[in-house]
């Protein structure tokens, strides 16, 4: 049956019966490039979102506060400003029925001026009342010296009354032996009653002599008795005077520390009032543009400390925040290397080779916070790479960003095989750089 078959040229042309199949140099083609593709490096990295801020403090937006309440008097500038450190924001006038006095200062000055005048005149009675004491003590020195010399005199007046008293005593015993054997030869006739009354008068001649000298040995003891008393009298006397007169003495140089105390108060009234005067003029503290001015018009009011405006600095050194999780936070090291893309900037990125990629910037870690955040993530700070590509000056403080952060580079099937376990990234350990380096 087959030797009556008619062969079909429209068959072979459609199937293509005699045509040799390509399909298994392909397949082998697709394998050996693949299996190429799984030994070329990848970058293992972390990606994080972040924005934009600051490395300083005084380079972010800070707020203009008032520092004393007052009246708005007049505005220097308005939104949108640029201006540089020192100039005139706006002007203040006073509220406060305390400082409204236009001569507030040269009053308070001539009060310190008064103060200082009052101590001198204090420091005068304090030297007016030491001159008086060391008179008092020269004047009792002399009394007490002109005391102990009576004392000494009527001493030697007793000394020599007692002397005399003893001569009145050996006489008056001699007269009264004379008296008796002149009474004893009365009585036996040998001498007249004449002779024996003249004896008589002897004997009590004698008697009321001593008699005159014992008195005079008590009154000079009794003399003796009242100037020792008229000593301690003076003594105490100049003491009590000494006494007030140092009481007067330190009661001016209590006056005298209380003035000085006053004069300190008025000096710090004084310099108060002075600084307060040159807080009327609210003033740039940096180069920046003033941004979200919180008062206007004139006339309103302002408390202390209550907010003018926001000043955004015009220098700026700007970093890169980001947050990571924790189970990357080892992985993390100061001076590791970070791939950008800000917000509103064009950029390709190829996920395993972020250095190939077009429109990132470069950073380096300068900081990694200790602290987890309320989010659970650790903040990291990232500045730029001098050393590459500048970071675009319309960069702008909360811009966003997309961060990769670069760690090991392994080939592509140990990247597959670790993200189909769900290991981490491979620990490593970049050599570090210093500050110096960073910046």
């Amino acid at each position: 049956m087959n030797k009556y078959k008619i062969p079909l040229k429209s068959f072979d042309e459609i199937f293509e019966i005699h045509h040799q199949s390509r399909i298994k140099y392909y397949f082998w083609f697709s394998m050996t490039a693949l299996a190429l593709i799984l030994f070329l490096p990848w970058t293992q990295n972390i990606k994080s979102n972040g924005s934009i801020t600051t490395l300083k403090q005084e380079n972010r937006p800070q707020k203009i506060n008032s520092p004393i309440p007052g009246k708005i008097d007049k505005w220097f500038i308005k939104e949108g400003d640029i201006i540089k450190k020192g100039d005139t924001i706006l002007i203040l006038t006073e509220i406060k029925e305390e400082y409204l006095d236009p001569n507030l200062l040269s009053r308070t000055q001539t009060q310190v001026e008064a103060k200082k005048v009052s101590i001198g005149f204090y420091e005068g009675k304090v030297k007016a009342t030491e001159m008086q004491i060391g008179n008092l003590i020269q004047a009792k020195k002399l009394k007490i010296e002109q005391l102990k010399n009576k004392l000494i005199q009527l001493n030697n007046k007793l000394e020599g009354e007692k002397a005399e008293l003893i001569a009145n005593e050996n006489e008056k015993q001699l007269l009264e032996n004379q008296y008796e054997r002149q009474l004893k030869m009365f009585d036996e006739g040998l001498v007249s009653q004449t002779q024996l009354q003249q004896r008589n008068i002897q004997f009590q001649n004698a008697v009321a002599k001593k008699m005159t000298t014992e008195n005079k040995i008590a009154q000079t003891k009794q003399e003796l008795i009242n100037i020792r008393l008229e000593q301690n009298s003076a003594e105490q006397e100049y003491t009590e005077k000494i006494n007030k007169a140092e009481g007067e003495k330190f009661q001016n140089l209590s006056q005298i520390a209380a003035t000085q105390g006053d004069v300190a108060k008025l000096e710090n009234q004084l310099s108060n009032y002075t600084i307060r005067n040159g807080m009327y003029i609210v003033t740039a503290p940096q180069d920046g543009q003033i941004v979200q001015a919180n008062k206007s018009g004139i006339g309103e009011i302002l408390k202390d400390g209550e907010t003018i405006a926001m000043i955004v600095p015009t220098r700026v050194d700007y970093a890169v925040e980001m947050f990571i999780q924790p189970m990357d936070l080892p992985l993390v090291n100061i001076g590791q290397s970070v791939r950008f893309t800000f917000d509103g900037f064009p950029a390709i990125i190829f996920s395993g080779w972020p250095r190939n990629s077009y429109g990132t910037f470069s950073g380096n870690v300068i900081f990694v916070e200790n602290n987890i955040g309320e989010n659970g993530l650790y903040r990291v700070l990232v500045a730029e790479d001098n050393s590459e590509k500048k970071w675009p000056d319309q960069l702008r403080i909360g811009n966003g960003t997309h961060g990769i952060l670069l760690l090991k580079d392994v080939p592509v099937w140990y990247e597959l095989w670790r993200n189909i376990n769900g290991f981490p990234p491979d620990f490593y350990v970049t050599d570090v750089k210093t500050k110096s380096e960073l910046k």
